[in-house]
Protein backbone atom coordinates (compact mmCIF):
# COMPACT_ATOMS: atom_id res chain seq x y z
CA UNK A 1 0.00 0.00 0.00
CA UNK A 2 1.47 3.37 -0.99
CA UNK A 3 1.28 6.12 1.63
CA UNK A 4 1.65 9.76 0.70
CA UNK A 5 1.72 12.93 2.78
CA UNK A 6 -1.04 15.48 2.31
CA UNK A 7 -2.18 18.86 3.59
CA UNK A 8 -5.51 18.44 5.39
CA UNK A 9 -8.28 20.94 4.55
CA UNK A 10 -11.37 21.72 6.60
CA UNK A 11 -13.66 19.79 4.21
CA UNK A 12 -11.66 16.62 4.80
CA UNK A 13 -9.89 16.63 1.45
CA UNK A 14 -6.10 16.61 1.32
CA UNK A 15 -3.75 18.36 -1.06
CA UNK A 16 -0.39 17.23 -2.39
CA UNK A 17 0.72 20.86 -2.71
CA UNK A 18 0.28 23.85 -0.37
CA UNK A 19 0.07 26.72 -2.82
CA UNK A 20 -0.80 30.39 -2.35
CA UNK A 21 -3.11 31.36 -5.21
CA UNK A 22 -2.92 34.98 -6.34
CA UNK A 23 -6.15 35.34 -8.29
CA UNK A 24 -6.86 38.30 -10.58
CA UNK A 25 -10.53 38.98 -11.25
CA UNK A 26 -10.15 40.83 -14.55
CA UNK A 27 -7.34 41.13 -17.10
CA UNK A 28 -6.71 44.69 -15.92
CA UNK A 29 -5.44 43.23 -12.62
CA UNK A 30 -3.33 40.48 -14.23
CA UNK A 31 -0.04 42.39 -14.22
CA UNK A 32 -0.34 43.31 -10.54
CA UNK A 33 -1.17 39.72 -9.60
CA UNK A 34 1.76 38.39 -11.61
CA UNK A 35 4.16 40.88 -10.02
CA UNK A 36 2.92 39.98 -6.54
CA UNK A 37 3.59 36.29 -7.16
CA UNK A 38 6.92 36.73 -8.97
CA UNK A 39 9.34 36.62 -5.98
CA UNK A 40 7.98 33.19 -5.03
CA UNK A 41 7.76 31.70 -8.52
CA UNK A 42 9.67 28.60 -7.33
CA UNK A 43 8.18 28.51 -3.85
CA UNK A 44 4.51 27.68 -4.35
CA UNK A 45 2.85 30.98 -5.22
CA UNK A 46 0.81 30.82 -8.44
CA UNK A 47 -1.10 33.47 -10.39
CA UNK A 48 -4.47 32.41 -11.79
CA UNK A 49 -7.49 34.44 -12.91
CA UNK A 50 -10.37 35.33 -15.17
CA UNK A 51 -9.74 38.00 -17.82
CA UNK A 52 -13.33 38.98 -18.67
CA UNK A 53 -14.95 42.18 -17.46
CA UNK A 54 -18.49 40.89 -17.84
CA UNK A 55 -20.21 38.40 -15.50
CA UNK A 56 -20.24 34.68 -16.24
CA UNK A 57 -21.53 32.05 -13.76
CA UNK A 58 -19.20 29.39 -15.22
CA UNK A 59 -16.11 31.53 -14.61
CA UNK A 60 -17.21 32.42 -11.08
CA UNK A 61 -17.82 28.74 -10.26
CA UNK A 62 -14.47 27.77 -11.77
CA UNK A 63 -12.64 30.38 -9.72
CA UNK A 64 -14.40 29.28 -6.53
CA UNK A 65 -13.49 25.64 -7.15
CA UNK A 66 -9.89 26.53 -8.01
CA UNK A 67 -9.41 28.81 -5.01
CA UNK A 68 -10.75 26.11 -2.67
CA UNK A 69 -8.85 23.27 -4.37
CA UNK A 70 -7.09 20.85 -1.98
CA UNK A 71 -3.69 21.94 -3.36
CA UNK A 72 -4.38 25.57 -2.35
CA UNK A 73 -3.66 26.76 1.20
CA UNK A 74 -4.27 30.52 0.99
CA UNK A 75 -5.76 32.96 -1.54
CA UNK A 76 -5.08 36.59 -2.43
CA UNK A 77 -7.77 38.12 -4.66
CA UNK A 78 -6.65 41.01 -6.87
CA UNK A 79 -9.43 43.26 -8.19
CA UNK A 80 -9.17 46.38 -10.29
CA UNK A 81 -12.34 47.59 -8.63
CA UNK A 82 -14.83 48.20 -11.44
CA UNK A 83 -15.07 44.73 -13.01
CA UNK A 84 -18.27 42.69 -12.82
CA UNK A 85 -16.75 39.66 -11.07
CA UNK A 86 -18.40 39.11 -7.69
CA UNK A 87 -15.26 39.39 -5.54
CA UNK A 88 -17.21 39.50 -2.29
CA UNK A 89 -18.95 36.18 -2.99
CA UNK A 90 -15.62 34.57 -3.89
CA UNK A 91 -13.97 35.93 -0.75
CA UNK A 92 -16.83 34.56 1.38
CA UNK A 93 -16.52 31.13 -0.26
CA UNK A 94 -12.77 30.96 0.33
CA UNK A 95 -13.13 32.10 3.93
CA UNK A 96 -15.88 29.52 4.53
CA UNK A 97 -13.46 26.84 3.32
CA UNK A 98 -11.14 27.66 6.22
CA UNK A 99 -8.41 29.22 4.08
CA UNK A 100 -6.85 32.62 4.78
CA UNK A 101 -8.02 35.13 2.17
CA UNK A 102 -7.46 38.80 1.43
CA UNK A 103 -8.82 41.06 -1.32
CA UNK A 104 -6.79 43.92 -2.77
CA UNK A 105 -8.71 46.48 -4.83
CA UNK A 106 -6.18 48.33 -6.97
CA UNK A 107 -8.30 51.45 -7.42
CA UNK A 108 -8.74 51.77 -3.65
CA UNK A 109 -5.20 50.81 -2.65
CA UNK A 110 -3.51 53.52 -4.69
CA UNK A 111 -2.46 51.86 -7.93
CA UNK A 112 0.09 49.36 -9.15
CA UNK A 113 3.05 49.85 -6.80
CA UNK A 114 0.99 50.20 -3.64
CA UNK A 115 -1.02 47.08 -4.52
CA UNK A 116 2.10 45.04 -5.24
CA UNK A 117 3.66 46.09 -1.92
CA UNK A 118 0.55 45.21 0.05
CA UNK A 119 0.07 41.93 -1.80
CA UNK A 120 3.66 40.79 -1.38
CA UNK A 121 3.59 41.54 2.35
CA UNK A 122 0.50 39.35 2.77
CA UNK A 123 1.87 36.54 0.61
CA UNK A 124 5.15 36.53 2.54
CA UNK A 125 3.23 36.13 5.80
CA UNK A 126 1.02 33.34 4.44
CA UNK A 127 3.90 31.51 2.78
CA UNK A 128 5.69 31.32 6.14
CA UNK A 129 2.57 29.94 7.85
CA UNK A 130 1.97 27.34 5.14
CA UNK A 131 5.62 26.26 5.22
CA UNK A 132 5.20 25.46 8.92
CA UNK A 133 2.03 23.38 8.36
CA UNK A 134 2.42 19.70 9.16
CA UNK A 135 1.32 17.01 6.73
CA UNK A 136 -0.89 14.00 7.43
CA UNK A 137 -0.97 10.50 5.91
CA UNK A 138 -2.79 10.32 2.58
CA UNK A 139 -3.90 7.21 0.70
CA UNK A 140 -4.05 6.64 -3.06
CA UNK A 141 -7.83 6.32 -2.65
CA UNK A 142 -7.94 10.03 -1.77
CA UNK A 143 -6.45 11.08 -5.10
CA UNK A 144 -8.25 12.67 -8.04
CA UNK A 145 -6.25 12.35 -11.27
CA UNK A 146 -7.07 13.88 -14.65
CA UNK A 147 -5.77 13.15 -18.12
CA UNK A 148 -5.54 15.12 -21.35
CA UNK A 149 -3.61 14.79 -24.61
CA UNK A 150 -2.16 17.58 -26.69
CA UNK A 151 0.22 17.92 -29.59
CA UNK A 152 -0.97 14.45 -30.63
CA UNK A 153 0.55 12.49 -33.50
CA UNK A 154 0.32 9.00 -34.94
CA UNK A 155 2.11 7.49 -31.93
CA UNK A 156 -0.15 9.00 -29.25
CA UNK A 157 -2.90 6.40 -29.58
CA UNK A 158 -0.43 3.51 -29.75
CA UNK A 159 1.83 4.22 -26.77
CA UNK A 160 1.18 7.22 -24.50
CA UNK A 161 -2.61 7.23 -24.35
CA UNK A 162 -3.11 3.50 -23.72
CA UNK A 163 -0.29 3.60 -21.14
CA UNK A 164 -2.11 6.42 -19.35
CA UNK A 165 -5.22 4.23 -19.52
CA UNK A 166 -3.36 1.37 -17.84
CA UNK A 167 -2.26 3.78 -15.09
CA UNK A 168 -5.89 4.85 -14.67
CA UNK A 169 -6.97 1.22 -14.28
CA UNK A 170 -4.38 0.69 -11.54
CA UNK A 171 -5.28 3.88 -9.69
CA UNK A 172 -9.01 3.14 -9.88
CA UNK A 173 -8.40 -0.35 -8.51
CA UNK A 174 -6.80 1.38 -5.50
CA UNK A 175 -9.85 3.60 -5.01
CA UNK A 176 -8.77 6.80 -6.77
CA UNK A 177 -11.08 8.96 -8.90
CA UNK A 178 -9.84 9.38 -12.47
CA UNK A 179 -11.20 11.84 -15.04
CA UNK A 180 -10.79 11.79 -18.83
CA UNK A 181 -12.24 14.54 -21.01
CA UNK A 182 -12.63 16.35 -24.33
CA UNK A 183 -15.89 15.00 -25.73
CA UNK A 184 -14.99 16.68 -29.04
CA UNK A 185 -12.16 14.15 -29.37
CA UNK A 186 -14.38 11.13 -28.67
CA UNK A 187 -16.53 11.44 -31.81
CA UNK A 188 -16.99 7.96 -33.24
CA UNK A 189 -16.24 6.25 -29.92
CA UNK A 190 -19.46 7.17 -28.15
CA UNK A 191 -21.18 3.80 -28.54
CA UNK A 192 -18.30 1.67 -27.26
CA UNK A 193 -17.84 4.16 -24.44
CA UNK A 194 -21.52 4.02 -23.51
CA UNK A 195 -21.29 0.22 -23.28
CA UNK A 196 -18.88 0.65 -20.35
CA UNK A 197 -21.28 2.83 -18.33
CA UNK A 198 -22.49 1.34 -15.05
CA UNK A 199 -26.13 2.02 -16.03
CA UNK A 200 -27.91 2.26 -19.41
CA UNK A 201 -29.12 5.74 -18.45
CA UNK A 202 -25.56 6.92 -17.91
CA UNK A 203 -24.60 5.36 -21.25
CA UNK A 204 -27.27 7.44 -22.95
CA UNK A 205 -25.92 10.60 -21.28
CA UNK A 206 -22.41 9.79 -22.50
CA UNK A 207 -23.68 9.43 -26.06
CA UNK A 208 -25.59 12.72 -25.79
CA UNK A 209 -22.47 14.55 -24.61
CA UNK A 210 -20.52 13.45 -27.70
CA UNK A 211 -23.45 14.29 -29.99
CA UNK A 212 -23.52 17.77 -28.45
CA UNK A 213 -19.81 18.16 -29.18
CA UNK A 214 -20.24 17.02 -32.77
CA UNK A 215 -23.06 19.55 -33.28
CA UNK A 216 -21.01 22.32 -31.65
CA UNK A 217 -18.00 21.73 -33.88
CA UNK A 218 -20.13 21.30 -37.01
CA UNK A 219 -21.75 24.67 -36.30
CA UNK A 220 -18.35 26.29 -35.87
CA UNK A 221 -17.13 24.64 -39.07
CA UNK A 222 -13.97 23.35 -37.40
CA UNK A 223 -13.30 20.20 -35.39
CA UNK A 224 -10.81 19.42 -32.63
CA UNK A 225 -8.13 18.61 -35.18
CA UNK A 226 -5.09 20.83 -35.58
CA UNK A 227 -2.63 21.13 -38.46
CA UNK A 228 0.03 19.63 -36.21
CA UNK A 229 -2.09 16.50 -35.78
CA UNK A 230 -2.13 15.95 -39.54
CA UNK A 231 1.59 16.66 -39.86
CA UNK A 232 2.14 14.07 -37.13
CA UNK A 233 0.39 11.34 -39.11
CA UNK A 234 -3.25 11.50 -37.96
CA UNK A 235 -5.74 11.43 -40.83
CA UNK A 236 -9.23 12.06 -39.40
CA UNK A 237 -11.05 13.12 -36.23
CA UNK A 238 -12.21 9.49 -35.87
CA UNK A 239 -8.62 8.26 -35.86
CA UNK A 240 -7.68 10.93 -33.34
CA UNK A 241 -10.72 9.96 -31.26
CA UNK A 242 -9.64 6.33 -31.04
CA UNK A 243 -6.28 7.39 -29.68
CA UNK A 244 -7.79 9.90 -27.26
CA UNK A 245 -10.32 7.33 -26.05
CA UNK A 246 -7.47 4.97 -25.10
CA UNK A 247 -6.59 7.31 -22.20
CA UNK A 248 -9.71 6.14 -20.38
CA UNK A 249 -8.39 2.62 -19.84
CA UNK A 250 -10.79 -0.31 -19.39
CA UNK A 251 -12.56 0.40 -16.09
CA UNK A 252 -16.35 0.83 -15.91
CA UNK A 253 -17.45 4.45 -16.31
CA UNK A 254 -19.03 5.65 -13.06
CA UNK A 255 -20.28 9.07 -14.09
CA UNK A 256 -20.43 12.10 -16.34
CA UNK A 257 -19.39 15.44 -14.84
CA UNK A 258 -19.00 19.03 -15.99
CA UNK A 259 -16.32 21.62 -15.12
CA UNK A 260 -16.29 22.26 -11.39
CA UNK A 261 -18.05 19.00 -10.46
CA UNK A 262 -15.94 16.95 -8.05
CA UNK A 263 -16.30 13.15 -8.35
CA UNK A 264 -18.26 11.91 -5.31
CA UNK A 265 -16.10 8.80 -4.89
CA UNK A 266 -13.48 6.71 -6.67
CA UNK A 267 -14.00 5.43 -10.19
CA UNK A 268 -13.77 6.63 -13.79
CA UNK A 269 -15.54 9.81 -14.95
CA UNK A 270 -15.96 11.59 -18.28
CA UNK A 271 -15.68 15.37 -18.12
CA UNK A 272 -18.01 17.10 -20.61
CA UNK A 273 -16.18 20.28 -21.61
CA UNK A 274 -18.50 21.50 -24.40
CA UNK A 275 -20.88 24.30 -23.33
CA UNK A 276 -24.60 23.64 -23.08
CA UNK A 277 -27.18 25.63 -25.03
CA UNK A 278 -26.72 27.48 -28.29
CA UNK A 279 -23.29 27.80 -29.87
CA UNK A 280 -22.12 31.24 -28.76
CA UNK A 281 -18.76 31.10 -27.00
CA UNK A 282 -16.47 30.02 -29.85
CA UNK A 283 -14.20 27.00 -29.52
CA UNK A 284 -15.03 24.90 -26.43
CA UNK A 285 -11.37 24.97 -25.37
CA UNK A 286 -9.00 27.30 -27.14
CA UNK A 287 -5.92 25.36 -26.01
CA UNK A 288 -4.84 22.46 -23.82
CA UNK A 289 -4.43 24.56 -20.69
CA UNK A 290 -8.12 25.45 -20.73
CA UNK A 291 -8.86 21.72 -20.40
CA UNK A 292 -6.25 21.31 -17.68
CA UNK A 293 -7.85 24.12 -15.67
CA UNK A 294 -11.24 22.41 -15.93
CA UNK A 295 -9.80 19.10 -14.74
CA UNK A 296 -8.21 20.89 -11.78
CA UNK A 297 -11.52 22.60 -10.99
CA UNK A 298 -12.94 19.08 -10.66
CA UNK A 299 -10.42 18.42 -7.90
CA UNK A 300 -7.58 16.84 -9.88
CA UNK A 301 -4.45 16.71 -7.71
CA UNK A 302 -2.39 16.18 -10.86
CA UNK A 303 -2.95 15.81 -14.60
CA UNK A 304 -1.45 13.23 -16.98
CA UNK A 305 -0.62 14.96 -20.26
CA UNK A 306 0.14 12.73 -23.25
CA UNK A 307 1.94 14.32 -26.20
CA UNK A 308 3.47 12.97 -29.39
CA UNK A 309 4.64 16.15 -31.11
CA UNK A 310 5.94 17.59 -27.84
CA UNK A 311 4.16 20.07 -25.58
CA UNK A 312 6.05 21.92 -22.86
CA UNK A 313 3.16 23.37 -20.83
CA UNK A 314 2.50 22.77 -17.16
CA UNK A 315 -0.11 24.39 -14.95
CA UNK A 316 -0.76 26.47 -11.89
CA UNK A 317 -2.14 24.70 -8.78
CA UNK A 318 -1.75 21.04 -9.83
CA UNK A 319 1.34 19.30 -11.28
CA UNK A 320 1.28 18.10 -14.89
CA UNK A 321 2.93 14.76 -15.70
CA UNK A 322 4.29 14.73 -19.27
CA UNK A 323 3.98 11.37 -21.03
CA UNK A 324 5.82 11.41 -24.36
CA UNK A 325 4.36 9.00 -26.90
CA UNK A 326 6.97 9.43 -29.64
CA UNK A 327 10.51 8.13 -28.97
CA UNK A 328 12.09 10.64 -31.35
CA UNK A 329 10.29 13.52 -29.61
CA UNK A 330 11.43 12.21 -26.23
CA UNK A 331 15.07 12.10 -27.31
CA UNK A 332 14.76 15.67 -28.60
CA UNK A 333 12.78 17.07 -25.61
CA UNK A 334 13.73 14.84 -22.67
CA UNK A 335 14.16 17.83 -20.34
CA UNK A 336 10.42 18.50 -20.57
CA UNK A 337 9.16 14.90 -20.40
CA UNK A 338 8.52 12.74 -17.33
CA UNK A 339 7.77 9.40 -19.02
CA UNK A 340 9.20 7.91 -22.21
CA UNK A 341 6.19 5.93 -23.48
CA UNK A 342 7.87 5.75 -26.89
CA UNK A 343 9.84 2.80 -25.50
CA UNK A 344 6.71 0.76 -26.25
CA UNK A 345 6.98 1.55 -29.96
CA UNK A 346 10.61 0.45 -30.04
CA UNK A 347 10.01 -2.75 -28.07
CA UNK A 348 11.92 -1.56 -25.01
CA UNK A 349 8.90 -1.71 -22.67
CA UNK A 350 5.30 -2.94 -22.55
CA UNK A 351 2.06 -1.06 -21.91
CA UNK A 352 1.66 -2.50 -18.42
CA UNK A 353 5.22 -1.57 -17.49
CA UNK A 354 4.84 2.05 -18.59
CA UNK A 355 1.39 2.21 -17.00
CA UNK A 356 2.88 1.14 -13.67
CA UNK A 357 5.64 3.74 -14.09
CA UNK A 358 3.02 6.45 -14.56
CA UNK A 359 1.04 5.25 -11.54
CA UNK A 360 4.18 5.25 -9.38
CA UNK A 361 5.12 8.73 -10.59
CA UNK A 362 1.67 10.03 -9.58
CA UNK A 363 2.11 8.59 -6.09
CA UNK A 364 5.60 10.06 -5.84
CA UNK A 365 4.10 13.55 -6.25
CA UNK A 366 2.46 13.03 -2.85
CA UNK A 367 5.80 11.96 -1.40
CA UNK A 368 7.75 15.10 -2.27
CA UNK A 369 8.46 14.41 -5.94
CA UNK A 370 8.15 17.12 -8.59
CA UNK A 371 7.37 16.99 -12.29
CA UNK A 372 9.61 18.31 -15.06
CA UNK A 373 7.19 21.16 -15.75
CA UNK A 374 7.29 22.16 -12.07
CA UNK A 375 11.09 22.11 -12.08
CA UNK A 376 11.06 24.34 -15.17
CA UNK A 377 8.66 26.82 -13.57
CA UNK A 378 5.68 26.24 -15.86
CA UNK A 379 2.49 27.72 -14.38
CA UNK A 380 0.28 28.23 -17.44
CA UNK A 381 -3.35 29.10 -16.81
CA UNK A 382 -6.29 30.26 -18.92
CA UNK A 383 -10.01 30.67 -18.31
CA UNK A 384 -12.66 31.82 -20.80
CA UNK A 385 -16.44 32.26 -21.06
CA UNK A 386 -18.76 29.21 -21.09
CA UNK A 387 -22.21 28.15 -19.93
CA UNK A 388 -23.35 24.84 -18.41
CA UNK A 389 -26.59 23.40 -17.10
CA UNK A 390 -26.65 21.33 -13.87
CA UNK A 391 -26.08 17.59 -14.08
CA UNK A 392 -29.11 15.35 -14.41
CA UNK A 393 -29.69 12.39 -12.04
CA UNK A 394 -28.54 9.84 -14.64
CA UNK A 395 -25.04 11.38 -14.75
CA UNK A 396 -23.96 10.17 -11.29
CA UNK A 397 -26.00 7.01 -10.70
CA UNK A 398 -23.98 5.79 -7.72
CA UNK A 399 -23.61 9.16 -5.97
Amino acid sequence: MSTMRGYLRSDGRKGIRNTVAVAYLVECAHHVAREIALPWREEGVHAIGFPGCYPNPYAERMMEQLCTHPNVGAVLLVSLGCESFNKYALERAVRASGRPVKTIIIQGTGGTRASIREGRAWVEEQRALLDAQETVPMAVSELVVGTVCGGSDGTSGITGNPAAGRAFDQLIAEGAACIFEETGELIGCEHIMAARAITPELGAELEKSVAKAAHYYATLGYGSFAAGNAEGGLSTIEEKSMGAYAKSGASPISGLIKPGDVPPHGGLYLLDVVPDGEVRFGFPNINDNAEIAELIACGAHCVLFVTGRGSVVGSAISPVVKICANPETYRRMAEDMDVDAGRILEGRAGLDEVGSEIRDLVVSLGQGGRTKSEELGHQEFILTYKSFEPLGPACLPAA
